[in-house]
């Protein structure tokens, strides 16, 4: 699995390079979606977000088994299982200092998708807000 990831990601690093591969967004679109806190953008969305995206319709079938694979794990892993223990981690400093106040910063790879890093924290009843770039906290 992790020589077909690899040679998967050389194949579409070298499709988009050759320009017969287009990336659905850009570095500069995420950075964009980001910073305006538009979490709901298609770019963050569960479908479309692969990370990395090894989903193929053109290999054959039991490529696109180890694919699909590899896909699961990686969202499980990378995704799921981080924003997990960083909620629970946000979640246990809140609750042993409630005399205090928090600003938390997180990468965009905490927003991907569901099971996000706010979606942890609003499930377990915390209030979270956004705060836009250039605005007082």
């Amino acid at each position: 699995q992790v020589l077909f990831a690899l040679n998967q990601t050389l194949l579409q690093h070298e499709s988009l390079r050759a320009g017969s591969l287009q990336a659905p967004y850009t570095t500069e679109d995420l950075i964009k979606h980001y910073n305006c806190g538009d979490l709901n953008a298609v770019i963050f969305n569960h479908d479309t977000s692969q990370v990395p995206n090894f989903i193929n319709t053109t290999l054959p079938p039991h490529e696109q088994v180890t694919a699909q694979e590899i896909d699961s794990y990686f969202r499980q892993e990378l995704i799921y299982k981080r924003n997990e223990r960083m909620g629970r981690r946000v979640m246990a400093l809140l609750r042993e200092n409630t005399d205090k106040s928090f600003f938390f910063a997180f990468g965009a790879g905490h927003f991907l998708g569901n099971n996000t890093v706010i979606d942890i924290l609003r499930q377990a009843g915390f209030e979270v807000e956004h705060t836009p770039p250039g605005q007082p906290i």
